[in-house]
């Protein structure tokens, strides 16, 4: 998921359904906790997001508040077939309402896939 020591992660979504040894390895990486009420702005959210939770496009809304102008989101989600699965229209259309771009996927957890998702690049003038 590209974490580095130093790095201020923000986690939105928590839940006892997370994936405990995921969340482990990115306090790893970072080497500090994970952080649920920002001071300062964030280099990453990690969202946890279940259908039940409602809107996509408003979690990432929500998730931008604290998040640095170069940082980014990782959208966790249910694998097809778990309970929470959120369908894929579902993100891309609220990715897309919150004004934000679908950039790659990861394979981070056995229950749980990651999306990453960034501001769109400026067009070059």
């Amino acid at each position: 998921m590209g974490f580095e020591p130093g790095q201020i992660i923000q986690e939105l979504g928590w839940d006892t359904d997370v994936d405990e040894s995921l969340r482990d390895a990115v306090m790893d990486a970072i080497d500090a906790d994970l952080v649920e009420d920002a001071i300062e702005a964030v280099d990453a959210v990690l969202l946890w997001w279940r259908e039940e939770d409602g809107d996509v496009g408003d979690g990432l809304v929500d998730a931008l508040r604290d998040l640095s102008s170069t940082g980014h989101i990782w959208l966790m989600t249910p694998k097809v077939g778990r309970d929470g699965y959120v369908e894929p229209a579902d993100i891309a259309e609220g990715t897309a309402t919150a004004g934000l771009v679908l950039a790659s996927p990861a394979s981070v957890s056995r229950e749980w896939q990651a999306q990453r998702i960034v501001r769109p690049r400026a067009g070059k003038r």
